[in-house]
């Protein structure tokens, strides 16, 4: 018996026609329904489950939130404070170097001094004693007459180059109140000749005076007119400041 193949597909497609019409049933009904929530005024609300459920916080949540906050700002304070340290440190280090840099820049300036003063000194050191030694010089070229004024002449310039003070007209007042000019006088009646000493020469002298005031380069023998003159000078200089205060026995 031939199958009814037209019954069959007939009764396919009735079936999907009907799940067809169930699901715009179903379809409508949920419009319908969400049409129902609607407020008169025309505005719609949206109702979410999700949202409508009530949030929550957990406290200990927010407490460690505040203390990892405070803990950045601790961090924070800390670095800058640790910049601001370093900044006063290198500041107090640049200041310190400074001032080291401008003590050294002083005592080298002071060291320079000393050493030029030195220099300074050195040179008219060297220069006086290069103008002594032209005067040595000048005074061992000079002649002298073999007379008085020669003798007392050549005394002065000895006189001169030892410090020993003294003029002409002191030397000459003297030599002639004592020996009248002579060399070779020689007192043998006064209190010295009796002890045994008698004074001798220009200025007359006693030996033990001569001796103790020679002056270097003058010759030892006391009859010597340039040596006579100058021990008794150097011995007036000593005793009254200077042979031009002596005016009697001396």
């Amino acid at each position: 018996m031939p199958k009814n193949t037209k019954l069959r597909d007939r009764g396919r497609a009735l079936a999907k026609n009907h799940k067809i019409a169930l699901a715009g049933v179903a379809t409508l009904g949920a419009a319908a329904l969400a049409f129902s929530a609607v407020p008169s005024g025309g505005q719609t609300t949206t109702i979410d489950a999700a949202s409508a459920s009530p949030v929550t916080y957990s406290s200990e949540r927010v407490k460690d939130v505040r203390a990892s906050v405070t803990d950045q700002l601790a961090v924070a304070s800390v670095k800058v404070e640790a910049i601001e340290a370093k900044k006063k440190a290198a500041a107090e280090a640049a200041a310190k170097k400074k001032a080291a840099a401008a003590e050294a820049a002083a005592a080298k300036k002071a060291a320079a001094e000393r050493k030029a003063e030195l220099v300074r000194q050195a040179k008219e050191a060297a220069s006086r004693s290069a103008q002594r030694v032209q005067v040595q010089q000048v005074a061992a070229k000079a002649t002298y007459a073999n007379n008085l004024d020669g003798w007392i002449r050549q005394s002065l310039d000895i006189m001169q180059s030892k410090g020993i003070p003294g003029s002409y007209n002191g030397l000459h007042r003297n030599i002639m109140r004592e020996s009248s000019g002579n060399p070779n006088a020689i007192n043998n009646w006064d209190i010295n000749a009796v002890n045994g000493v008698p004074s001798k020469g220009l200025l007359q002298v006693i030996p033990p005076t001569f001796n103790a005031y020679h002056v270097p380069g003058t010759s030892w023998n006391i009859y010597d007119p340039v040596a006579n003159i100058t021990a008794a000078a150097n011995y007036a200089a000593d005793k009254y400041g200077s042979i031009d205060n002596v005016f009697g026995a001396y």
